[in-house]
């Protein structure tokens, strides 16, 4: 079933295997069982430490877990992992042998204190960019807490479930016949879910050390900018630490970056993987799946994060990027996973013969709209100004579709629904003042983004936009705070002005310490 070329990157990858994994499967009668068996007996091939075994047990698809020689893991399969799960199989192996990159010490710590049993299913689809990310996390906290429970689901191959528990989105987490997320999300904001949902054991007597001491130069935020930021550093001798929710930001994000100089063509992911394997040639210390709570005002600034670590740094550079904007209307939140959407590729085929609304007229907003058009019966873009805001090449593109139309000027006013699904947007017509409604089943959000700067608020000044200030060098208004990135004012949004200004913010804080004696 893999190529050849594949194979032998994935033998390459078990190379590092010391003790036994067992894929234990189940019995099927589905049509896909016989790739499955293919799928793992290949993996099985890649290492003499990787067995198949039949677990004596039948199910209505494809099902297989995965065992730390005898020991469950937690972790189960329920479809042919292939496409951008694969990734996820491969990772979940060398995890369960010990060899892949887990989470830091107090990350696992919040993890283990979870209060279980926690049993969950993650329904995605195979062509989905988001779903690997909540899979491989929920692996992860499956290996590492011993009453905890994650299975992959495929939905394409069980829909007559994914129709019951009415599931319009991927990926969408499931206790039981509950939804308790649907659609993209962090690490962080994963196991924080998890928390107020299961909620925590007590902590014991003997408490932690939490303070990780002081740094030259703290970097916050793992994106372009910061990885610039925290080399530059590190190449100027200075004792650098780097705090981030994940690496890559919003690269991970990316498909094809076609104009990253120098480089014709690369992937979000694999962007990540280049900046971080730069970064790890240098000695600076990474702390991922962290997030600030705030940053202190004096010469030696104490910085606190949320997991209740502190660290003190004479020099602190802010990279923390944007995410996507939310509409902030009435049923927005209610309706996400059930018809609210922010990723066309990924929960585009749950709309297949519909009709669906797409809020946004710039390329974002325009790029959907032509692609949904493919799958949707019909599409409605709304745009809040008199003309769209996207490149001409689009609109025209966009025009000449049949079944598309495009509504200008409308507020969305709130997005209409039975309780259980979508079936409308309300919306303002802006040259008439009118509250208009029209039915569909599907709304997809693209309005751009927002910095990632709220816990600065109370720090330094920022523009009515959330965007930090910054001078030509980085600097904001309270010294020894310096910005890079799209954070920040500094226009034109792009990965290598990113770069560009992280290194500049980067020298613009040795150039300052030196002054300062």
């Amino acid at each position: 079933m893999l190529e050849q070329d594949l194979i032998e990157q994935v033998k390459a990858l078990f190379v590092v295997l010391d003790s036994d994994v067992t894929l234990e499967q189940d019995s099927s009668d589905h049509a896909d069982q016989q790739s499955l068996n293919e799928l793992l007996n290949s993996i099985a091939g890649c290492s003499s430490r990787i067995r198949v075994v039949s677990s004596g047990q039948s199910s209505l698809i494809p099902r297989f877990r995965i065992r730390s020689g005898e020991q469950s893991t937690g972790i189960v399969f329920a479809g042919v992992p292939g496409g951008h799960e694969f990734s996820s199989l491969i990772l979940a192996i060398l995890n369960a042998n010990q060899k892949g990159k887990m989470p830091d010490e107090f990350t696992v710590q919040r993890i283990q204190k979870l209060k279980g049993p926690i049993r969950l299913r993650t329904f995605v689809s195979l062509t989905c960019e988001n779903c690997p990310d909540v899979v491989q996390a929920l692996n992860q906290m499956a290996l590492l807490h011993s009453d905890f429970h994650h299975e992959m689901v495929d939905g394409a191959l069980i829909q007559e479930e994914v129709e019951r528990l009415q599931i319009q989105g991927v990926p969408s987490i499931m206790f039981g016949d509950q939804l308790l997320h649907s659609g993209k999300i962090q690490f962080l904001d994963l196991l924080s879910l998890l928390e107020n949902r299961f909620g925590m054991v007590a902590e014991d007597s003997s408490p932690e050390v939490r303070d990780l001491g002081e740094f030259q130069v703290l970097v916050v935020g793992g994106g372009p900018a910061g990885t610039s930021a925290a080399i530059y550093s590190a190449r100027k001798g200075l004792k650098t630490a780097l705090i981030t929710e994940r690496m890559g930001g919003q690269v991970q994000d990316t498909l094809g970056i076609e104009n990253l100089i120098s480089v014709p063509y690369t992937e979000g992911p694999k962007l990540t993987a280049e900046l971080s394997r730069h970064l790890s040639q240098y000695p600076v210390k990474i702390l991922e799946n962290q997030r600030v709570r705030s940053i202190g005002k004096e010469k030696l600034k104490r910085i606190e994060l949320e997991s209740g670590l502190v660290l003190q740094a004479r020099s602190v550079i802010i990279t923390t990027g944007a995410k996507w904007r939310e509409l902030g209307i009435p049923g927005e939140k209610q309706y996400l996973g059930r018809g609210v959407a922010f990723c066309p590729h990924c929960d585009g085929p749950f709309y297949k013969g519909k009709k669906v609304a797409v809020v946004g007229g710039g390329n974002s907003g325009v790029e959907a709209a032509i692609d949904l058009s493919m799958i949707a019966s019909e599409v409605v873009l709304f745009e809040f100004n008199e003309r769209l805001k996207a490149d001409q090449v689009l609109v025209d593109r966009l025009h000449s579709l049949p079944n598309v139309k495009v509504i200008t000027s409308a507020r969305s006013h709130s997005v209409v629904g039975d309780g259980k699904r979508v079936t409308g947007l309300q919306y303002e017509d802006r040259k008439d003042g009118e509250i208009k409604t029209i039915n569909l089943q599907g709304i997809f959000i693209q309005i751009g983004l927002i910095p990632n700067s709220g816990f600065l608020k109370d720090t330094i000044e920022l523009t009515p936009q959330g965007e930090i200030k910054v001078d030509s060098k980085g600097r904001t208004s309270e010294p020894g705070i310096y910005a890079a990135g799209d954070v920040t004012t500094t226009p034109f949004k792009q990965i290598i002005i990113a770069m560009g200004e992280g290194a500049k913010a980067a020298l613009s804080a040795f150039e300052d310490s030196l002054r300062a004696g």
